[in-house]
Protein backbone atom coordinates (compact mmCIF):
# COMPACT_ATOMS: atom_id res chain seq x y z
CA UNK A 1 0.00 0.00 0.00
CA UNK A 2 1.37 3.40 -0.98
CA UNK A 3 1.57 6.23 1.50
CA UNK A 4 -0.39 9.44 1.38
CA UNK A 5 1.63 12.63 1.11
CA UNK A 6 0.73 16.32 1.42
CA UNK A 7 -0.69 17.92 -1.73
CA UNK A 8 -1.28 21.44 -2.99
CA UNK A 9 -4.80 22.87 -3.01
CA UNK A 10 -4.93 22.58 -6.81
CA UNK A 11 -4.01 18.90 -6.55
CA UNK A 12 -6.68 18.46 -3.87
CA UNK A 13 -9.27 19.70 -6.39
CA UNK A 14 -7.83 17.80 -9.40
CA UNK A 15 -7.97 14.34 -7.83
CA UNK A 16 -11.66 14.38 -6.83
CA UNK A 17 -12.44 15.69 -10.34
CA UNK A 18 -10.70 12.59 -11.72
CA UNK A 19 -12.93 10.50 -9.42
CA UNK A 20 -16.19 12.03 -10.65
CA UNK A 21 -16.69 14.99 -8.29
CA UNK A 22 -17.85 18.35 -9.64
CA UNK A 23 -16.98 21.76 -8.31
CA UNK A 24 -15.71 23.36 -6.21
CA UNK A 25 -18.84 25.38 -5.52
CA UNK A 26 -19.57 28.00 -2.90
CA UNK A 27 -21.44 26.24 -0.13
CA UNK A 28 -23.65 27.76 2.53
CA UNK A 29 -20.72 27.71 4.93
CA UNK A 30 -17.30 29.29 4.71
CA UNK A 31 -15.70 26.41 2.72
CA UNK A 32 -16.06 25.30 -0.90
CA UNK A 33 -17.81 22.00 -1.62
CA UNK A 34 -17.47 19.34 -4.31
CA UNK A 35 -20.34 17.02 -5.28
CA UNK A 36 -20.69 13.49 -6.66
CA UNK A 37 -24.22 12.06 -6.72
CA UNK A 38 -25.38 12.40 -3.09
CA UNK A 39 -21.87 12.73 -1.61
CA UNK A 40 -20.91 16.23 -0.50
CA UNK A 41 -17.20 16.90 0.05
CA UNK A 42 -16.22 20.02 2.02
CA UNK A 43 -12.71 21.18 1.15
CA UNK A 44 -10.51 23.86 2.72
CA UNK A 45 -10.30 27.33 1.26
CA UNK A 46 -7.40 27.91 -1.16
CA UNK A 47 -4.15 28.73 0.61
CA UNK A 48 -0.43 28.67 -0.05
CA UNK A 49 0.67 25.75 2.10
CA UNK A 50 0.17 22.08 1.32
CA UNK A 51 -2.83 20.13 2.59
CA UNK A 52 -1.68 17.83 5.41
CA UNK A 53 -2.01 14.05 5.36
CA UNK A 54 -4.34 14.19 8.39
CA UNK A 55 -6.72 16.52 6.55
CA UNK A 56 -6.52 14.39 3.40
CA UNK A 57 -7.55 11.33 5.45
CA UNK A 58 -10.59 13.22 6.79
CA UNK A 59 -11.51 14.34 3.27
CA UNK A 60 -11.22 10.77 1.96
CA UNK A 61 -13.55 9.47 4.69
CA UNK A 62 -16.04 12.28 4.13
CA UNK A 63 -16.01 11.79 0.35
CA UNK A 64 -16.16 7.98 0.59
CA UNK A 65 -12.96 7.81 -1.46
CA UNK A 66 -10.73 4.75 -1.30
CA UNK A 67 -7.05 5.46 -0.56
CA UNK A 68 -5.88 3.51 -3.62
CA UNK A 69 -8.36 5.37 -5.86
CA UNK A 70 -7.01 8.67 -4.49
CA UNK A 71 -3.42 7.66 -5.14
CA UNK A 72 -4.15 6.51 -8.68
CA UNK A 73 -6.21 9.59 -9.62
Amino acid sequence: MSRLSPVTWNELVRRPHALGFEGPYSGRGPHPIMLRDTVRLVIPNPHRGDISVDLIKKILRQGEIDREDWLSA
